[in-house]
């Protein structure tokens, strides 16, 4: 099948190319972003594969319908940047990489924690300008402390596993109780009681209209003074104005994210050399007790291997039978954004 590639990176274009000597599907690499401006390059393709900050509209998707486009093939698990009704009204079906290393971002969420509580950053830069202090990189003992894992799905539980392996007390929530995460000690309770009662707390749900700022100044309220509180799913769980006024009142001792609100401007690229417009990302870098990484928990090579399997798998399977058993259907996206 032949396939328009956006937003693609030197990484996205090694990993896909090897995948593809078993599929040979014609491939055609972009490196720029899918949007208005760009759009009328996939007039001919098929299929178009993106990326997590390429937003697909109305005004979009009818332009690929027109041009051919059938197919829509995320390198991503999730969908929200897609607008599923005017795709499924169009005829164009979606998929998706539903799990592609579920260890990768529990692993780089427990890195965050790890990196927080024991003031890694502070360290390094101090230990490179010769400074030996130890002064003010107090931590705690991970053992015996209250983790609240929100969003108990295949990255959350492996999220749990890897905390319970440190002696740490399970709390979580999620509309389904997930059978692993009972069997390891972790025990359920309500959103207000997670936030009292968590030390951590670390994010492992979906955006959906009913997660968007989950974390708000009523929720930060609700928190122990000093909690450690950690994203590595969506950015727009946490309303980030809220959580500077947390940090700057102590409510929030510790913000470690690797996703952030308004990321689809920033994150990938290399802004080294410009100013940064966005007063409230830069605000956040301000604090000590803040380690933002730009969105990087999924980037290992074993992701990127998952990745660019699944994705060629599921456009050859449509290309072959006109299904997916990775489809992203309407219906399927509405009830679970009702949940």
């Amino acid at each position: 099948m032949k396939i328009a590639f956006f937003n693609t990176k030197p990484y996205d274009r090694q990993s896909f190319n090897t995948a593809n000597g078993t599929y040979q599907h014609e491939i055609v690499f972009f490196e720029c972003h899918l949007s208005n401006e760009t759009v009328s390059l996939a007039a001919g393709f098929a299929a178009v594969c993106i990326f997590i900050n390429d937003y697909l509209n109305a005004e979009m998707l009818e332009i690929l319908a027109k041009g051919g486009t059938k197919l829509i093939a995320l390198r991503s698990a999730g969908f929200n940047h897609v607008d599923l009704a005017t795709a499924a009204n169009l005829g164009i079906t979606i998929v998706r990489v539903p799990a592609y290393s579920p260890y990768a971002v529990a692993e780089h969420a427990v890195a965050l924690v790890l990196s927080l509580n024991r003031k890694v950053h502070r360290a390094y830069n101090r230990v490179r300008e010769g400074n030996f202090s130890i002064e003010g990189l107090l931590g705690f003992d991970l053992y015996g402390s209250t983790v609240g894992v929100v969003g108990t799905g295949r990255i959350g539980a492996i999220f749990a596993q890897i905390m319970r392996g440190f002696g740490c007390k399970l709390i979580g929530y999620d509309a389904y109780q997930n059978p692993a995460c009972l069997a390891m000690g972790m025990t359920y309770v309500s959103m207000p009681e997670l936030l009292a009662s968590s030390d951590i707390i670390s994010l492992h749900c979906p955006l959906t209209p009913d997660t968007r700022y989950l974390i708000d100044a009523v929720a930060i309220a609700k928190m122990k003074t000093g909690t450690m509180l950690i994203n590595t799913s969506r950015g727009a769980l946490i309303d980030t104005q809220a959580a500077i006024d947390g940090l700057k009142s102590g409510a929030i001792g510790y913000l470690g994210i690797d996703v952030y609100e308004q990321e689809a401007d920033l994150f990938f690229e290399d802004l080294s050399n410009e100013v940064i417009q966005d007063d409230v990302f830069q605000r956040l870098l301000t604090f000590p007790n803040v380690i933002v990484t730009g969105h990087q928990a999924f980037f290992t090579s074993h992701a990127l291997a998952n990745i660019a399997e699944t994705t060629l798998a599921n456009i050859a399977e449509f290309e072959t039978s006109g299904n997916c058993v990775n489809e992203v259907k309407l219906e399927t996206a509405i009830a679970t954004n009702s949940k």
